[in-house]
This record gives structure tokens, sequence and C-alpha cells, in this order.
């Protein structure tokens, strides 16, 4: 099944990103992304960025309940134009977890996404 153009493609039990890739401008901005969970599982995430110095993610972890969604909003700060990237790691949540960060380091991540961004 091909994905829509825009669209994330489908992920195996875990988490989508819509939109799965976003162009900001070089000068600063923000977007937002939805953790989509299709399951019937509530999942933990946690996203990485492969550029700390100009991209904040809020927030960088959390939880999205079995067959929800979780927004996420990432702010470019101002720098040079480059192409970057957030991975979001997934795996289901435990049970009795309340802080995502705390209970993220107890869990074995079993999938990413990835969204691709673009400044420019």
């Amino acid at each position: 099944m091909a994905a829509e153009p825009g669209q994330a493609p489908p992920a195996p039990a875990g988490l989508s990103a819509d939109p799965a890739q976003a162009t900001v401008p070089a000068a600063g901005g923000k977007s937002t992304h939805t953790l989509q969970n299709p399951g019937d599982q509530k999942m933990i995430f946690k996203v990485k960025s492969s550029n700390n110095n100009e991209y904040r993610v809020n927030p960088v972890f959390g939880f999205v309940d079995a067959a929800g969604n979780t927004p996420i909003e990432v702010t470019r700060l101002a720098g040079a134009p480059k192409e970057d990237k957030l991975v979001v790691q997934f795996a289901p949540a435990p049970a009795d977890a309340t802080d995502a960060q705390a209970a993220f380091a107890s869990v074995q991540p079993t999938g990413n996404v990835t969204i691709n961004l673009s400044a420019t």
C-alpha cells in the first residue's frame, strides 16, 4: 500500500508521524507534527534530533494512548540553511508508567519513525 504524498508510510505496530516532513525558515519557525498510534497498546516515545543546536522539541518524552494521537511541536532557531531529521523512538509503555522520561530508560525501543526537516 503506497502512502499518499506528504503522508507517512504505514508503520508496523507502533507510531507514525503526520506530516513526516517539514520545511521551516532558516531564520526560525515552528512546525507541529502528530504522533499517531493505530494500535491497541499505549506507547511511550523519545524524540532525538540530528541538530540540537538549532531545534527544540516539546515534548521530548511522552505517551501516545492506544488508538490515540499526541502532538509534538518543533521549533527552529535561527541558523544556516540545513537538512536535519528527528527520530522518534518508541516502545510499548509499561503499565504503571506515569513519568515518560523515567519510564523510557527502562524499556528497549521496538521501532522508530523519522521526521525529515529542511531549513531554507
